[in-house]
């Protein structure tokens, strides 16, 4: 399994590349507009350069963008819901610039409507951003189940990616957030039963990318919550378990720890890597 971080893409842009390779990774995944804000960051092209000459000589691959936190394809505010499709097109060309695998994302919420009334305009806007960016993948990301977000659980993801059926609809599994979602990624086991149902609702064939964080809440607790590798519900086992499964382990595993309250992400790479049977 490649092992890698979300590293700060703050200015200078191109330096992301040299935070990756000082945490130690092998992978990584960034943001390429600022998480909270709808405007678009505009990225210097001679940064873009810098960017992908510092990585083809470091060689981290894959490289994913992350989506920002504002989007939801499932908004009645046609607002929103045009904003989110913007963002993502936006952070796809940025993708096909950087040689990125893809964008990764959370769907959003269905706001307590019921899914089945939000998944027509979900279809549309994902079949508009494909074909707006022709290359980078889309890569919708599993929610925890707070409140009225979609793709807690995977037959909800499936759901989209069957209405599609492009070969660029990826998906990435957060560990974190499918444990809190009920799935139990801490006993062989229960990672055996959740892939199952993994790959007869979405396919594992779909699968590119895990996000891999412990878990602060107990499992089927509908909360968000990461915590450091090891010092979550799933702990040390569950991990082990995660990153040696075979349908898992030529992977990238991406963590998303909260480095500046634990342990860091050069400790937490390095936790990863020595459960590698």
């Amino acid at each position: 399994m490649k092992f890698g971080a979300h590293v700060s893409s703050s200015k200078p842009f191109s330096q992301a590349v040299d935070r990756a390779k000082a945490a130690g990774c092998d992978c990584f995944q960034i943001f390429a507009n600022a998480p909270t804000r709808w405007n678009p960051i505009v990225i210097d092209e001679a940064e873009i350069e810098k960017f992908i000459e510092s990585n083809r000589q470091s060689k981290l691959e894959p490289v994913i963008i992350h989506g920002i936190y504002l989007i939801n394809l499932a908004s009645e505010n046609p607002y929103f819901y045009q904003a989110s499709i913007k963002s993502l097109i936006d952070d796809m060309k940025k993708a096909k610039k950087l040689g990125a695998l893809g964008v990764n994302f959370h769907l959003g919420s269905t706001l307590g409507r019921n899914f089945s009334i939000v998944l027509p305009k979900i279809i549309l806007a994902i079949k508009d951003i494909l074909a707006a960016v022709p290359g980078p993948n889309l890569i919708l990301e599993n929610s925890a189940g707070a409140g009225n977000v979609i793709g807690d659980r995977f037959s909800e993801l499936g759901k989209v990616i069957k209405a599609i059926d492009s070969d660029r609809l990826k998906v990435t599994l957060d560990t974190a957030h499918a444990f809190a979602s009920g799935y139990d990624f801490k006993s062989r086991s229960g990672i055996d039963a959740a892939l199952l149902e993994f790959d007869q609702e979405i396919g594992l064939n779909r699968l590119v990318c895990l996000h891999l964080n412990d878990s602060a809440v107990p499992i089927n607790s509908k909360k968000d919550r990461h915590a450091d590798i090891g010092k979550g519900y799933i702990g040390i086992d569950g991990f082990k378990n995660i990153v040696n499964h075979p349908k898992l382990k030529n992977l990238p595993g991406i963590i998303e720890t909260p480095s500046n309250k634990g342990r860091g992400d050069i400790d937490n790479l390095i936790i990863l890597r020595n459960l590698i049977d």
